[in-house]
């Protein structure tokens, strides 16, 4: 299984519109984030958890052409904003040659999926002479943490929660994705166990309501005592990726734009 970080970022990205703060203006390409989001490939199968603002420029940069479905952490626009861009992804060549369309299928909270439903209306409309519009079936997730499949990949959704809000983390084998978190039950926790690789957010150095700063996120990676642990959803607020990185314990890394790692 490989994993790809198409963006690191908050809502606003690195560097920020108008921002002088000394982390927008770093030259480094690590310290440069698009909004947060990730690529799986398993069994020949795609899998994108969160469809960021950024979509479109990530696929490109990471010269990706193709998704099978698609993950919902929550409905905020950070996380969903890139949805149309999926539309060039409806359509394949056969072995044929043959030119074939497909559905796209988008998992997410009944909530979450409502929530699309209204900010793409016009996707949804009874008209169907439309054209050129993305082509997605929608897949309710329920809050009971029961585990699906898709195209034969087993996913155990977590419910975690970005301040009052419960929102999901997926686990796939020995893998997690959890991003805005601001608290994890201890159930949540349990379901965590046995890692090799966790990727779980971090905003700022210091506490916010919204999501965790690096002490937080520091405790809950004690407390599931994965392998190895890639930080996401960095804010400019952090600080600088090589000077904070060398202060993080081992085997807790920064993730950055563009990095793949591979689970076997």
């Amino acid at each position: 299984m490989k994993i790809t970080f198409l963006g690191t970022g908050t809502s606003q990205g690195i560097p920020i519109i108008g921002s002088n703060h000394p982390v927008c203006l770093s030259n480094n390409s690590k310290d440069q984030r698009l909004r947060s989001s990730i690529l799986i490939e398993k069994n020949t199968k795609i899998l994108l958890i969160d469809c960021s603002p950024d979509f479109r420029y990530q696929m490109i940069q990471n010269n990706q052409k193709n998704i099978d479905a698609v993950l919902i952490t929550h409905e905020h626009y950070d996380h969903i904003g890139g949805l149309e861009d999926l539309r060039p992804m409806n359509y394949f060549y056969d072995k044929n040659g043959t030119l074939m369309m497909k559905f796209i299928p988008i998992y997410g909270l009944v909530r979450v999926l409502d929530n699309l439903k209204k900010r793409y209306s016009y996707i949804f409309s009874s008209d169907q002479k439309k054209t050129n519009i993305i082509k997605i079936s929608l897949n309710k997730l329920t809050e009971n943490n029961y585990p699906f499949s898709i195209l034969n990949i087993n996913i155990y959704p977590l419910i975690i929660y970005h301040d009052h809000i419960p929102i999901l983390g997926f686990r796939i084998n020995n893998f997690a994705y959890i991003t805005d978190a601001s608290y994890i039950p201890s159930y949540t926790i349990n379901q965590l166990q046995g890692l090799d690789i966790l990727v779980i957010n971090i905003l700022r150095q210091k506490i916010h309501s919204y999501s965790f700063a690096i002490k937080e996120t520091l405790n809950i990676i004690q407390m599931i005592s994965s392998k190895k642990t890639f930080l996401t959803h960095i804010s400019h607020l952090v600080g600088f990726h090589d000077k904070i990185q060398k202060k993080l314990p081992r085997n807790v890394y920064l993730a950055y734009d563009g990095l793949k790692i591979t689970i076997k």
